[in-house]
This record gives C-alpha cells, structure tokens and sequence, in this order.
C-alpha cells in the first residue's frame, strides 16, 4: 500500500461519510484541507469496477478520497436517457465503503435555481466526435466538473481515458481557467472480451452484448493492420468498417485522430494517434478509443 494511504487522514475502516449538502462537504474537508491531498473522482453513480480502478488511484495519489455521484441533467440532450439512466445509491454507497472512500458526495441539484443562468461553453476540443451529435453536452460537463471542483477543492481529479474527448476538454479547462489542481487520467478498464465497461452495457440484451465486442475489436484490427505495415488511414477505416457491417453495427463515427487536438489523421506516422468509435447498439450508446502505435 502506497505509504500515503498508510497514514490516512480519515483512518481506514471508517463508514463512509455521506454528504449532501455544499455547506455540509466544505464544512468536512475544511480540518483536512491544510495538511492533506485531497482527490475528487467525479461520477454519475451506477458504479462498476471502471468507477473502483479510478477510486483506487485517487488513494494512491491522495490522503483523503472524495467521490461524488451526480446524475447531471445539463449534459444530456432533449432525446437522451436522463429519465432512464441506471441510479444505484445503496450499491454506490456499499462499493465506496468496499474501495475506503472517505466521502460520498451526493447533492440532490448542484444548481441553486433549479436550472443554472449562468454556464460555461467548452469551445475548443467539442465541435467533433461526440460533441458533433451531442450539442452542447461537454458544455453540461464542463460546467458541473467546474462547479464540483470549486466545492470540494481538491488537488487532484481522476478520471477514465475510455472518455478521451471529456478528458482532454477538462484538461484544457483547467488550463484555459487556471484552476490550480492536477488532472489524472486512468486506462480503460474493460470486460474479459475487450468491451469497455459502462453503466449503459446493462442496456444491451444479450445479443445486443455479443455485437458490441465488435466496437473494441475493429480498433483492435486497425492496430494489427498497423503493426503489418498498413499506413493509409482510409484503407485502415475500411477495413475495420468491414467487420461493423458484420455485426449490423452503422457506427455514429469511427476515426483516427490526433489525441491531443483531435484533427483528423489520414496517414500513421511517428506522431502519436488514436482510432475513436462510438455507436447505439439498441437503448445504448457506446463509445470506445485506443492509441495507436507503429511498433
């Protein structure tokens, strides 16, 4: 155990603390906040072991862990799952006691008039792949993640690559905003066959779930096809196309691009890159990315 987590600010074995009140949460991690790292894993609850791999990093990095659970209405468009999406809090709060979070933040509605006046548009890094389809959702994300990190303060905030584009926008937040705070990426995790786990999988039926392996596994073969010597994006694209067309799959977008600006690669270099796919398999919408590597 990292020697952090051995001299833990909130002793381990601990209930976890569950907050529901801003004044309440500030009031808590105000005696910790001087001599502690505190780290916040932002979540919509509906935990699985993504959301744990994620919590066990804040511990590795923090004294005292903080997640919050927020169905967050801003980013959902008028057409989406807000209603339907899956809300545990019971199962939320037993994995936090499981994974030694220290605190549970679980607002009710983060915006004091219902309905916020006032929020922030995420204009660079948002007008392609999801925020394409999605108008104005990295807005609703930006604007929440912003609101929570002035509430709890932390020093660090982890969050899942599986959502490359989210991340790399709130990096650019804390950037562009001059939030003193760092920002922790962490792996996909995935089920034993590849596909990326998601609290929108228990959407899928069963043969629905065999289909959208093929989401992983066409960016699988866009790697091999790599590692052969194949270098045109397009011939790439196509090829992975091909094995979408098997599984009824008619993908949202499957690109490769730069990971950092995201304009579109037409042609594998030495500079880094990544395939992007995202598709509605039945009620769900996946979304799935992998660097990709010359050697």
């Amino acid at each position: 155990m990292d020697e952090r987590r051995q001299e833990r600010a909130i002793p381990e074995g601990c209930i976890v603390n569950i907050v529901e009140s801003e004044k309440d949460i500030r009031s808590l991690l105000t005696q910790y906040r001087d001599q502690h790292r505190i780290a916040l894993v932002p979540t919509m609850g509906c935990l699985h072991e993504g959301h744990a791999s994620l919590i066990r990093k804040a511990g590795e990095l923090a004294d005292v862990v903080v997640v919050s659970v927020y169905v967050n209405p801003l980013q959902f468009g008028p057409h989406e799952d807000l209603s339907a999406y899956p809300r545990t809090p019971e199962a939320d709060k037993e994995a936090c006691e499981t994974l030694g979070v220290d605190v549970m933040f679980h607002p009710g509605n983060l915006y004091v008039s219902g309905w916020p006046n006032i929020t922030l548009h995420a204009s660079a890094l948002s007008d392609v792949l999801c925020g394409a389809t999605r108008p104005g959702h990295f807005d609703g994300v930006v604007t929440v993640v912003n609101i929570l990190f002035n509430i709890v303060q932390p020093d660090i905030a982890v969050f899942g690559e599986k959502d490359w584009q989210q991340l790399a926008i709130i990096r650019r937040m804390v950037r562009d905003l001059h939030i003193q705070m760092e920002i922790e990426g962490c792996e996909t995790v995935r089920e034993p066959d590849g596909l990326t786990m998601s609290s929108r999988n228990r959407y899928l039926s069963a043969e629905e779930r065999k289909r959208a392996v093929t989401l992983h596994t066409c960016l699988q073969k866009i790697r091999e096809k790599i590692k052969e010597g194949e270098m045109e994006c397009g011939k790439l694209l196509n090829i992975a196309g091909d094995d979408l067309k098997i599984a009824k799959i008619d993908p949202e977008y499957l690109t490769i691009r730069d990971p950092a600006t995201f304009s579109e690669i037409t042609r594998i270099t030495n500079r880094p890159a990544r395939a992007f796919i995202a598709a509605t398999i039945g009620k769900a919408r996946l979304i799935d990315n992998i660097a990709l590597e010359t050697s």
